[in-house]
């Protein structure tokens, strides 16, 4: 009886996971192997490799490098950080982090073109220091910062999540024996913390690759990524649904790899910070 009790309240979730998840996935199986006369083909698969295609992929793994790099840097010292903090008071410093994120992703983005514009808010600022100023719209620096920002906190609270679950105990053996600070946190709390690394890694490096808004936004089309040129096989005049679907599936191949990934490092469970 609990048996069925559970399968009846599991199943508006599998119906939701069969209409938004499965249906629309075996569609873009189907349309990313298909021509618009429904024959087979490997054409749309394989235009990733096109150089047309191939220009706006590599420019967008580099910028996707870029963001994680940026968000690690910061990430891992916040980290140490908090973890250092009582646990009274850290958890409300996480959750100032995580409060950006309850904010909608455009209106986030927005702010960031308030700040960049030509006349924005910091090259007022810069004006206000009789500093020259700094012109960053429409340019990859800026599509990079505001997805940096935007992808911040998939790199901090893995990471973070990691850290608060390295024993205080195992810490104060290594002082105990002579290590020094250098020490500890390259034999100790580096190694301890490569799961949440690798899921902070995970979490920012796929997403920020297949990002087009913020690339539409911030670099007046002239920051030109994989995910506009998917984006516009769907929405634009000369719309080729096919195509849009086996460019989309060709990025799909490295979220099967990043998950795998995930999976191997992220077994403690670091991940679920985010959820």
């Amino acid at each position: 009886m609990r048996k069925l009790g559970a399968r009846i309240l599991a199943g508006p979730y599998m119906i939701w996971m069969l209409v938004f998840t499965i249906i629309p996935l075996l569609l873009i199986l189907y349309n990313a192997f298909t021509n618009t006369g429904g024959q087979f083909t490997l054409g749309n698969v394989a235009a990733i490799a096109d150089p047309v295609n191939a220009g706006p992929l590599w420019l967008s793994l580099k910028m996707s490098v870029a963001v994680t790099g940026i968000c690690l840097i910061l990430a891992f010292p916040l980290a140490l950080i908090l973890r250092q903090i009582s646990s009274d008071k850290n958890s409300f410093i996480v959750m100032i982090f995580i409060l950006p994120m309850w904010m909608n992703f455009m209106l986030r983005t927005l702010a960031w073109r308030l700040i960049l514009l030509n006349n924005g808010f910091l090259n007022q600022a810069l004006n206000i220091m009789d500093m020259d100023p700094i012109y960053l719209m429409n340019t990859k620096t800026a599509v990079i910062l505001g997805t940096a920002y935007d992808y911040f906190p998939f790199m901090v609270l893995p990471i973070y999540n990691a850290l608060v679950k390295i024993d205080r105990d195992v810490i104060q053996a290594a002082q105990d024996l002579g290590a020094g600070d250098w020490v500890i946190l390259g034999r100790i709390i580096l190694p301890l913390s490569i799961p949440g690394i690798v899921s902070g890694i995970t979490m920012v490096l796929v997403p920020s690759m297949s990002e087009f808004v913020i690339a539409s936004m911030l670099g007046g089309g002239k920051v030109y990524m994989i995910g506009n040129v998917i984006e516009q096989a769907f929405n634009s005049g000369y719309a080729d649904t096919h195509l849009g679907c086996g460019l989309s599936l060709s990025l799909m191949g490295l979220i099967i790899i990043s998950m795998i990934a995930y999976y191997f490092f992220d077994r403690g469970g670091e991940g679920s910070a985010l959820w």
